[in-house]
């Protein structure tokens, strides 16, 4: 073998090399796109809805049948200050009320008061009524 065959040996094989290199790399590239389209995507209100509390969830879905489009807006900037940090305290439906009505979204959530009467939660209208519960027929023992 000459001198230049050596040369040009050397030169095929750093290029084979460099070869290698690039189809690996486009290999995992390709790996990394692959496991972004399969892996499940996390919506704004599901991050939302990890972080609700005690009746949380019942004064979204009031919200977002009251007020679609805005809700949608106010999810997507709270879960946004979620998954950076700024909030990482549960919110509750009081919490999340509260937030929906300082920024104008004035949502109307169903509420009843319920007070004890002889052992029995009975609502207060029932109870200004001066009404009382109707107990169910049980089975007649005797």
């Amino acid at each position: 073998m000459t001198e230049e065959d050596k040369e040009l040996e050397l030169l095929k094989a750093k290029r084979l090399l460099e070869m290698q290199k690039n189809i690996s790399q486009k290999q995992k590239i390709e790996d990394l796109k692959a496991r972004k389209q399969t892996s499940p995507q996390i919506t704004p209100r599901e991050v939302v809805v990890k972080q609700l509390g005690y009746r949380g969830l019942e004064v979204l879905e009031t919200a977002e049948a009251q007020f679609p489009a805005e809700t949608a807006l106010v999810v997507s900037k709270l879960a946004e200050l979620i998954m950076s940090g700024e909030i990482n305290e549960i919110i509750d439906g009081g919490k999340l009320l509260a937030l929906f009505r300082s920024v104008g979204i004035r949502v109307k959530v169903q509420t009843t008061i319920k007070v004890e009467q002889d052992g029995k939660l009975v609502s207060w209208s029932d109870k200004l009524k001066g009404e009382t519960p109707k107990e169910e027929p049980g089975p007649e023992t005797g």
